[in-house]
């Protein structure tokens, strides 16, 4: 008995961990992980981590705008100034709100593992696993292209570049310009000391990144998961399954009681990520039509590094509002499904006004909640191609203009 009880405990972690392992591996570094603060250890790293962070990022943006206020003076290279400008500001918008909403996140973990812990049927279980394995899959493929756009404009440049000698002086090129008021960053150590300080601040403000879009997936496509769960059970209101109450009203509870649990994670998941999605909207809109704009005006066949390191860029923030817009049409396609299966199924044979419940699902699912960008704009595949078009015209606009 008690090896069979170890063997459940063993399942109910690993299928845990299959959820929100990345998730926690991602945000425990950056001191935004919910369940830190329950020590007082926990407490003092996750307030230390917050001071290193919100000091790294803040020195990245006060020093290039240092540099932009005091010493750019042709136009192309302030506009050039934005784009690292407008990320370094829309990483310190996603921090603080990610550490704002910690206690959102933490019910939605908390969702989850209630969740696992109470799936009994196989294959009620093997839907979540596939789902888990989607989530993750997301979040990886979003952290690669995050990090991937990192490598390149950190160390492929700067190593594509060479050391620069001025002056009888040789300084490794930084991956971004700093005002000679900080230091002179010719000089040696502070050549080494500032760009050992930016790509700390590079790691870090790529996890956050990544880790903003991480919770975003996991959680969408953990409620796709339990919505096709509960499609299953719709299937088998009428006739029951093994596991399922003999009781048809029994039966209908469970699956109003879910269907209510899962609009309420959404909810929650809602927002949790509103002002989120809402920075990552106006930031990916601007950076994907600044990048644009200097690939287009400093492509060289002859130096590829550089243009492969806009492309990745470009790549990066393409695919993370994807990921937003994606999740967004996942979730309002999914509960009109819920909708659907609850008229196909065979609810005439239901007697009385058992029928009732059947109109009640449905008309919960045609005004179920979907994911917005601050409360204002729907996430969607049509707002993707409208975030696109946008970039495309404001390319087109600043190509006139300059």
């Amino acid at each position: 008995m008690e090896k069979n009880q170890s063997i459940i405990v063993d399942d109910y972690e690993r299928n845990v961990n299959l959820s929100i392992q990345w998730n926690r591996f991602l945000l425990k570094p950056l001191g935004t992980w919910p369940n830190l603060r329950e020590s007082k250890v926990g407490k003092c790293y996750s307030v230390l981590i917050g001071i290193v962070c919100y000091g790294l990022i803040s020195f990245m943006l006060t020093s290039s705008n240092m540099f932009l206020v005091v010493e750019v003076k042709d136009t192309y290279n302030r506009i050039k100034m934005i784009g690292p400008l407008s990320f370094f500001v829309m990483t310190l918008m996603k921090y603080y709100f990610l550490t704002f909403h910690e206690d959102n996140i933490r019910k939605g973990i908390e969702h989850i593992k209630w969740d696992w812990k109470n799936v009994k049927h196989q294959e009620d279980k093997k839907i979540m696993i596939e789902y888990a394995n989607y989530g993750k899959k997301l979040a990886l493929i979003s952290t690669f292209f995050v990090y991937s756009a990192f490598v390149f404009y950190y160390f492929v440049v700067p190593i594509s570049v060479g050391k620069i000698r001025d002056e009888n002086l040789t300084f490794i090129p930084l991956p971004f310009p700093s005002s000679k008021l900080i230091a002179d960053v010719r000089q040696s150590p502070a050549n080494e000391i500032l760009f050992s300080i930016q790509v700390l601040s590079g790691v870090i403000i790529h996890a956050i990144t990544a880790a903003a879009v991480s919770i975003a997936a996991v959680f969408a496509v953990h409620a796709c998961g339990q919505m096709q769960m509960l499609m299953n059970w719709l299937e088998c209101l009428v006739d029951g399954r093994s596991d399922m109450n003999k009781i048809v009203d029994k039966r209908i509870a469970k699956i109003v009681v879910q269907h209510d649990r899962i609009l309420k994670f959404l909810a929650l998941t809602e927002r949790a990520l509103q002002q989120i999605s809402f920075v990552e909207f106006l930031g990916c809109t601007m950076n994907m039509c600044l990048l644009g704009y200097y690939l287009i005006v400093e492509w060289n066949p002859k130096e590829i590094s550089l243009s492969l390191t806009y492309i990745s860029l470009l790549i990066s923030f393409t695919f993370n509002i994807f990921i937003f817009c994606y999740i967004g049409e996942l979730v309002a396609e999914q509960c009109q499904k819920v909708g659907e299966m609850t008229y196909m199924i065979e609810w005439y044979r239901l007697t009385g006004k058992k029928k009732l419940c059947c109109v009640l699902i449905i008309a919960m699912s045609n005004s179920s909640i979907k994911f917005t960008a601050g409360n204002m704009v729907e996430l969607s595949i049509y707002t993707f191609s409208d975030v696109v078009k946008t970039s495309v015209a404001f390319l087109n606009m600043l190509r006139a203009l300059t």
